[in-house]
Order: C-alpha cells, then sequence, then structure tokens
C-alpha cells in the first residue's frame, strides 16, 4: 500500500476469475476506488477484462447489505437485527439440532471464491467447532474432473503446472471446451503471441466462440462426445508412428492396455460419434505429431460431464504419449474457472479433504493436521458428501428430502443459481429447519434464508488466493468496509466462540496463513515455504514451496513434473477410459442437445456483475442455429422456450451460424438455465453434467 498525491494507492488482484490478475486500486473519496494497470505483474502485465476495469463499481452500491436479517418464520418477513443476536440465534439452533439429529444435522457449503484463509478456517470450523462432515464447495462444479484425472494420471492436481505465459512459446495449444477470450480475455493474449511466432491454435466446442476465431484449426463436436475425439486422436498418433515411445517406457505405465484400448477408434468410427470430419481428425492429429512443444488445455466445456474425468484422462493419454508432461513450453493443464479454485480446495473446503490436499481417510493426515489444530484425530469427522449429493440430500425425509442435513451454512455461493437441476435444490433449500447465507448482496440463495449475514467484498480485506497456475497471491485490503459489515473470518470465530470450540478460531489473516501453512507442511500443496513478505517481494509464489530450515528459501515450483511426477514410483499412469457419451441421450421428444456456458460481460451468478451498471446485461437468451429457427418458426428476438425433463424457461432466440444445428446453448448468469440441467454426476470427481443434456425447443 503506498501513498500518492494524498490518495491512498493499493496493489491487488481482481474478484473474478482464475487469472487473478494484478490491479491497482486509488482511493477517491469515501466509497469511490478507480481501478489502475499494475503492469509489473507477470499474468495480465496491466491488462484487464470490463469486468476487471469495473470491479471498484460495487463499493457503496445501493444493493449493499449492511446489517445483518433475521426471518420471522411467522409472517416470513425479514428485519434488522445486531450482530449478536444473529450469531446468538445461529448457535442457539445449530445447538438443538445436533442435539436432537446429530452433529451432521448441520452443514457447510462453502465457494471458489473465498480466499485460502477463509478457506481453510471454513473446513477447520466444520470439522472441529460443528464436528461435521458435511462440508463443500462450489469448485467441485469448477474443475473436480480435471483434479480427480490429474490425481490418477500424475499423483496431483494443479491445474496449470506451468506459468500461463509458458503458451506463448509452444508450438500448438489445443483448447477443449474452453472460451478463454470471452471468460479470460487477458490470457488470450498469449495465443495471439503464438500465432505471431507462427504457432497453432485448435480450439474444439459446440460453438464458433471468440476464442475459435482465433484458431488456426476449429472442430465443432458434438457436446459430449470430446472424449471419443481424444480417442480417435490417439488412435492416428499410434498408427503414425508418432508415440515417444522412449519417454514412454522411461516416465510412465499403462500405455499398453491403452493402445489396445484405441486400436478400435478409427477416424470413421470417430466421426459417426462427434461428426467430426475424418479429415480435420487427421489434421489435428497431424500438427500434434509433428510439433514437439505442444500444449492440451481443458476446462468446463470438457469436464462437466457424467464422463468428466474420463474425458480429461483421454487427453491425458494423448500428451503422455506424446511425451508432453515435464517437457519445456508443453503438457497438460486445467483452466481453472473460479478465482481460487484451485486453493479452495486444497485447504479444506471439498469433503474429502484436508489442508495441503491431504485426505481425510488418511490415519497420518489426520494425525498430522489434528496436531496443528490441537484436537485429537479421533475428533476429526469421515468423509461427507460431494456438493450436489449434499444439496439433494437436505431436509427431512418427511419433507421429501433425504435425512440429510437440516441446517446449512452459506459463504460465498449462490446455489440457486448454480446448482443443477435448481428448482430441486431450491425446494430442498426452502425445507432446511435453518438456513444461513453470508453474502454482500441480496442473493437469490440469500433471498430464501432464515438468517442474512452483510460480509465484506474483496477491496475491504486482505488474504491470500490460489490462481490458476498455482501461483499464490495477495490481495490487499484497499478501503474500510461499510459501517455493520464484518468479514466471514469474524462470521466463523464468532459462532466458534459460541459453540464452545475446543480450539480459538482468530482472525488475523497473517496468523490464519501461517498455521494454514504448518497444517499443509509435507502435503502435496504444501504452503509451508510461503510468507505474505514474500509474495509482495516475487509477485506471487507457487506452490509446492516447503519451509527450508537451513540455506536460501525454496523458491515454489512454477514447472513441475521435469525430472519424476508425484506418484509413488515417479510415472505417470496411462489409463484405460471408454467413451459411454451423455448420461441422457437425445430422442424424438427432446431431440436437441442443450449447452450452458458464461458470456464476457457477467461472472458466475452474476450476484455482483449483473449489479455494475457498466456490464452489459441484456438477460438470458437462447442461441440457435437458422436451420432449427426456420423449423420452429422463430426469428432472433423472438421469445423461445426451452425444455427438458427437469423444467423450462423462456428467453430471447438468438439466431447465430456458429453453433450446431441440433445444439442450444444457455448462458448460466440468470436463472433459469439450471433448471434445465442434468444431475448426473461423474462418478469419480462428482462433477454434474452441466455441459449436455437433452432439450426441446418451441417458439
Amino acid at each position: 500500500m503506498t501513498e500518492s498525491q494524498g490518495e491512498r494507492v493499493t496493489r491487488t488482484h481482481c474478484p473474478y476469475c482464475s487469472l487473478q490478475c494484478g490491479m491497482t486500486l486509488q482511493r477517491k473519496g469515501r466509497t469511490a476506488l478507480e481501478v489502475l494497470p499494475w503492469a509489473e505483474f507477470p499474468v495480465n502485465e496491466g491488462g484487464l477484462c470490463r469486468k476487471g476495469w469495473t470491479a471498484g463499481d460495487l463499493r457503496g452500491h445501493r444493493e449493499r447489505l449492511t446489517t445483518p436479517l433475521v426471518r420471522d418464520r411467522a409472517t416470513g418477513e425479514l428485519r434488522a437485527a445486531g450482530w449478536d443476536e444473529a450469531l446468538d440465534l445461529i448457535a442457539s439452533r445449530i445447538q438443538q439440532l445436533q442435539t436432537s439429529y446429530g452433529a451432521d444435522s448441520v452443514a457447510v457449503f462453502g465457494g471458489g471464491g473465498l480466499t485460502n484463509e477463509k478457506a481453510y478456517q471454513l473446513g477447520k470450523f466444520a470439522r472441529v467447532a460443528l464436528r461435521t462432515s458435511q462440508i463443500d464447495y462450489n469448485g467441485r462444479w469448477c474443475m473436480s474432473s480435471a483434479a480427480s484425472a490429474g490425481n490418477q494420471a500424475f499423483g496431483i492436481d494443479r491445474g496449470l503446472p506451468f506459468p500461463l505465459a509458458d503458451l506463448e512459446h509452444a508450438d500448438v495449444v489445443v483448447l477443449v471446451g474452453s472460451n478463454m477470450a470471452e471468460t479470460m480475455p487477458p490470457a488470450a493474449r498469449h495465443l495471439d503471441r503464438l500465432r505471431e511466432r507462427g504457432g497453432k491454435v485448435v480450439v474444439i466446442d459446440p460453438r464458433k466462440t471468440a476464442t475459435a476465431d482465433r484458431a488456426d484449426l476449429f472442430l465443432q463436436p458434438v457436446p459430449g462426445t470430446d472424449l471419443a475425439l481424444a480417442q480417435g486422436v490417439l488412435h492416428l498418433l499410434d498408427a503414425a508412428g508418432a508415440v515417444d515411445e522412449e519417454y514412454v517406457a522411461a516416465r510412465t505405465t499403462g500405455w499398453d492396455e491403452v493402445r489396445r484400448s484405441v486400436a478400435s477408434w478409427w477416424p470413421e468410427r470417430v466421426e459417426r460419434v462427434t461428426s467430426v470430419v475424418t479429415s480435420e481428425l487427421r489434421e489435428l492429429a497431424a500438427l500434434l505429431a509433428n510439433n514437439r512443444k505442444v500444449m492440451i488445455l481443458t476446462a468446463r466445456g470438457a469436464e462437466q460431464h457424467s464422463q468428466g474425468t474420463a474425458t480429461v484422462l483421454g487427453w491425458i493419454n494423448v500428451a503422455l504419449a506424446l511425451g508432453l508432461p515435464g517437457r519445456e513450453h508443453a503438457g497438460y493443464g486445467c483452466l481453472t474457472g473460479q478465482g481460487n479454485g484451485q486453493g479452495g480446495r486444497e485447504h479444506g473446503q471439498k469433503a474429502d479433504q484436508l489442508p495441503g490436499y491431504r485426505m481425510i481417510d488418511d490415519p497420518v493426515a489426520r494425525e498430522h493436521v489434528a496436531r496443528v489444530w490441537g484436537v485429537p484425530p479421533e475428533s476429526l469427522p469421515g468423509k461427507g458428501k460431494s456438493a450436489y449429493e449434499l444439496l439433494d440430500s437436505l431436509g427431512s425425509t418427511e419433507s421429501g428430502g433425504g435425512g440429510g442435513a437440516r441446517a446449512l451454512l452459506v459463504f460465498g455461493s449462490n446455489i440457486v443459481i448454480s446448482a443443477p437441476r435448481a428448482t430441486h435444490v431450491t425446494q430442498r433449500l426452502e425445507s432446511l429447519d435453518l438456513l444461513v447465507v453470508c453474502d454482500i448482496v441480496m442473493s437469490e440463495t440469500a433471498a430464501l434464508a432464515d438468517v442474512v449475514l452483510p460480509v465484506t467484498q474483496w477491496a475491504e480485506e486482505s488474504g491470500t488466493m490460489t490462481n490458476l497456475e498455482g501461483r499464490v497471491i495477495l490481495r490487499q485490503q484497499a478501503a474500510e468496509p461499510p459501517k455493520g459489515v464484518r468479514s466471514d473470518l469474524d462470521v466463523i470465530a464468532g459462532l466458534a466462540e459460541r459453540l464452545a470450540s475446543p480450539v480459538p478460531f482468530g482472525t488475523d489473516v497473517e496468523e490464519i496463513f501461517a498455521e494454514l501453512g504448518r497444517a499443509s507442511a509435507g502435503g502435496k500443496a504444501d504452503y509451508s515455504g510461503i510468507t505474505y513478505d514474500r509474495i509482495r517481494d516475487e509477485h506471487g509464489v507457487f506452490w509446492p514451496c516447503p519451509a527450508v530450515t537451513d540455506g536460501p528459501a525454496h523458491p515454489g515450483t512454477p514447472r513441475m513434473f521435469a525430472d519424476a511426477f508425484a506418484t509413488p514410483d515417479g510415472r505417470a499412469r496411462f489409463l484405460v477410459v471408454e467413451h459411454a457419451g451423455p448420461a441422457e441421450p437425445t430422442d424424438d421428444a427432446f431431440p436437441l442437445h442443450l449447452t450452458t456456458g458464461r458470456v464476457l460481460a457477467q461472472y458466475q451468478s452474476g450476484a455482483q456483475t449483473r449489479r455494475v451498471r457498466a456490464l452489459p446485461d441484456d438477460g438470458p437468451f437462447v442461441e440457435i442455429h437458422p436451420m432449427l429457427a426456420l423449423r420452429i418458426g422463430a426469428r432472433d428476438g423472438d421469445a423461445v422456450v426451452v425444455r427438458t425433463r427437469r423444467g423450462e424457461m423462456k428467453a430471447p432466440a438468438k439466431v447465430v451460424t456458429t453453433i450446431r444445428p441440433d445444439t442450444v446453448f444457455v448462458p448460466f448468469h440468470w436463472v433459469g438455465a439450471n433448471r434445465l440441467t442434468n444431475d448426473a454426476f461423474d462418478p469419480s470427481s462428482r462433477m454434474p453434467e452441466f455441459k449436455v443434456c437433452a432439450a426441446e425447443v418451441t417458439a
């Protein structure tokens, strides 16, 4: 934090996506914050998208929550309350429910936008103060399939095992299900620089997006068939003798089984399944075979499927066959979505994990973390339900629930918008005995709550985040919060005290981060050698970064896998996967594929961006091909109805030639899209199938 011309200037980071772009905030007057560049930060070099440039506009917004609200269940009305009254009420109801129904009658739902300190404290709070196993977070719906695949193949999950800037030094970058130009625009400059050097960009997507406009090769498969495409590519690479046999023999296991499994995926079969013509498939295989520095990057389009983990493993198999992971300016990576999607799961928000990416059913991990927390290992609960399973089970069996938790505490998530099969999930939320939501505005989920707690936004607090590269960065407080607003950390500490937690919960972020470091020490995601001072001095520090007692500090690990993988034998794993297609295929009643995604001006559930006037908000729309529009008798701008087996929504048609004729697209930033999506989920990652289901569209 510095002073400039009498005004306070703070170097910090954007509140939105996983790039965590560096920015400078200049405080003007009592509430205004002007966003200025921070050219030295390497991730974005001073560039921001329109969301980043307008990030300060929520300061002083008329819809900002500044006092706790408590619902009178007799009248259904929310009324203002003091903090002590609100926290006392929450603690009292929690104690009553746990006395009657057990510790797991109370659940916690976190968010991928919470800082590492909040994520860590929330996981600790659930297991120590609440003693519940029922905690998960919306990051389960972000990159959990890539995380599952990375753990299986490489022994570790880090979105990008190399810095983002390495992209521009590759010969070929393959983007599978990523619309980088709209979802993280500052990153797209690397694609432009790559092409200026003579490199090639390949985009695989059912829609011809702004990212596909940058592509040298664009493949437009049927939604839900990316795995079949990967199998076909690997078949052609093997047939052409392009497999790096020396690398495969020295650094991997399982290749012979995978080679046999893809032998039947000849190009004509791939074309029948994916509709990608054989000439395009062969062109892609030739690009991969004839270039040494190739990067394969997956994103939500490939991962948010009931076969999401298998799909990612299919593309990892391609990368391993070419000998890419560990090679300079090459490899496989996942483009994380949420701001702290990476760090948010590393330190305890997921149902099966403890800090440092330790598994909760590992006795050694439990012993280590319990020692740091100062509690007996046997007091820690076991593995809980994943995000959708947790929500699906909410409420008593009498209310139609699954006999799961009867109270839910929500931090940093707008479930009503973001959950699949959202109408059903909303009913489960309404059936609860207690719903508590912490938010900065009255989100759609907060509007259902029994208690709403007003919390600080990103510029009003300090804390660390971990971006898509595994770079731990520091958001620094730039302004004081409005009177009456408290941090999520204050909420956690206040509830822990009222619940007679066996250990205290502090609120000093630097002390919490130091404890996080001790809890993560020796784990896969080891932060023990990272400090706030190092982050400031080095523009972020990459994990793993163990503490060093003698000699210079560990530099952090920007590039992984050069010498070994994080498996017991140091070798990566080829894994056999089989294409099964979407959980819900099309039929006569629902003949179209519905897919969902983001648009440039909005972010996630839109709770923040829809309230920023400078960002265009035309509401939801249904993107359809002219052939489909002609068939149903709809013109551009006409209202159309999209139906699935779970619900329907009405929105204006956007008639475009850039989508497949058998596919419709709906953005998920508004109420509606996720009323349609399928809650079938991946058996490994527990990722719901957001990206494809069977639909019908009528005028």
